[in-house]
């Protein structure tokens, strides 16, 4: 059993920046971000893979979002920069171990954090 705990969600101006957190208690083999905003289905965002580090991105967020690991602290980030309002949700942290995009494949999620994005 892996607990997954992110942190770093709050409120930012739009073109604001926010760094989530997502640490794991274990190791698997990929962790995403996922997002979820009111009355709307849980959608991908990104994901890294533990042993090479790739990389993979939603096309909303290409360009503008970074995901990224440390190894020693079995954390992974998710720079978020230009926010928009439509970045808004509360945002997931899931890990498993298949590489997917897909929310079915992750194995562990976190308790989520909110994101507000707004002037």
């Amino acid at each position: 059993q892996v607990q997954l705990e992110e942190s770093g969600g709050g409120l930012v101006l739009p073109g604001g920046s926010l760094r989530l957190s997502c640490a794991a208690s274990g190791r698997t083999f990929t962790t995403g971000w996922f997002r979820q905003a009111p009355g709307q289905e849980r959608e991908f965002v990104a994901r890294i893979s533990w042993s090479a580090g790739s990389t993979y991105y939603a096309d909303s967020v290409k360009g503008r979002f970074t995901i990224s690991r440390d190894n020693a602290k079995n954390t992974v980030y998710l720079q978020m920069n230009s926010l928009k309002p439509e970045d808004t949700a509360v945002y997931y942290c899931a890990a498993g171990f298949k590489l997917s995009s897909v929310a079915v494949h992750y194995d562990y999620w976190g308790q989520g954090t909110q994101v507000t994005v707004s002037s």
